[in-house]
């Protein structure tokens, strides 16, 4: 004979709805896409690492007046008592490189290369980013338009794409620079010389993200959800904005993480060439156009704004590769 089985528990905790609203609590917890695709970044050491330079950087932008105040000096300050007036290098080896001057002093007039690498990071992520949202709001809007009308609508704004891709950006970009009035659109100074190269180099950008979201578009409107939607009586417009752009936040926002750094190098490349944003205020790639006659004697001058455009280049290139491959549900 067998012993009974003791069994703990009230009558209601047995019940099926009982058992099951527990398991629901306990073991079943469902993740949305932006949750898996967290846990697959968070895997990838590389990109992690990339996100963290990125956020050092946007931080260091936004908190330079106080980084310089604890950490250098301001970055129009001169120092030429500690500057060798015959060769016109720092008098301290390896540039001027100490606890005050972190790194070193620009030949000629003293200045803290460390004070002025820090505000040009300001100069250049603020043209980066607002560069790339021109860029992304203008290049969806047409791609989406394109993919989803077809017909006339698409082959004139893909001719209008092939224009802009075609078009000497760099050339243009020199002359427009260089010929705006001291002032305009309410702006003047630096404030209106940034304004202008968010516009041409967002403007002039927005063709590479448009072709991408012009054809995800069109394989998303031969999806089910859109055929039942328009059975349903939808309209146009709201296909477009609940159906269709929602699932294509993901292409949009790993395109834009890549965007950036070629706005941040093409601004760094007019800040070379004189057309950029006006001295005294810092810039990299004015930095690197000003250590050019000064290179041999002080190379530290040429190493920190350069390393600083390689640095903030690559982080975001890293970041952006881990994320298309955690935002893309292909890969393992």
């Amino acid at each position: 004979m067998t012993a009974p089985i003791e069994v703990s528990g009230s009558e209601t905790q047995a019940q099926p709805e009982a058992v099951l609203e527990g398991v629901e609590k306990k073991s079943i917890q469902g993740r949305s896409l932006g949750q898996i695709a967290w846990m697959r970044l968070k895997r990838d050491r590389v990109a992690m690492a990339g996100g963290v330079v990125i956020v050092l950087l946007i931080l260091l932008a936004v908190f330079a007046p106080l980084v310089v105040r604890l950490l250098g000096h301001p970055p129009n300050e001169f120092h030429q008592d500690l500057i060798d007036p015959t060769l016109g290098k720092p008098l301290k080896p390896f540039g001027g490189v100490s606890a005050d001057f972190l790194f070193g002093l620009e030949p000629g007039n003293g200045r803290d290369v460390f004070s002025r690498v820090v505000y040009g990071a300001r100069v250049s992520l603020l043209v980066g980013f607002l560069a790339t949202l021109v860029a992304v709001v203008i290049g969806t809007t047409l791609g989406v338009v394109a993919g989803y009308f077809g017909g006339w609508v698409d082959s004139l704004i893909a001719r209008l794409m092939d224009i802009f891709l075609a078009f000497p950006l760099l050339l243009f970009s020199i002359a427009v620079v260089g010929v705006i009035p001291q002032r305009m659109w309410g702006l003047s100074g630096n404030g209106l010389r940034m304004a202008v190269l968010v516009f041409i180099i967002g403007f002039f950008s927005w063709p590479y993200i448009g072709r991408i979201v012009r054809g995800q578009t069109l394989s998303l409107r031969e999806r089910e959800f859109v055929d039942a939607a328009r059975s349903l009586g939808a309209s146009n417009t709201y296909i477009i904005v609940r159906e269709i752009l929602p699932n294509l936040v993901a292409p949009i926002l790993v395109y834009a993480t890549l965007l950036i750094p070629t706005n941040i190098l093409f601004e760094a490349g007019l800040s070379f060439l004189g057309v950029g944003i006006n001295p005294p205020t810092p810039a990299w790639g004015s930095m690197l156009s000003d250590a050019i006659g000064t290179y041999r004697i002080a190379p530290h001058f040429v190493l920190a704004p350069g390393l600083a455009i390689f640095v903030t280049v690559l982080a975001f290139n890293l970041f952006g590769d881990g994320l298309r491959d955690a935002l893309d549900p292909r890969t393992r």
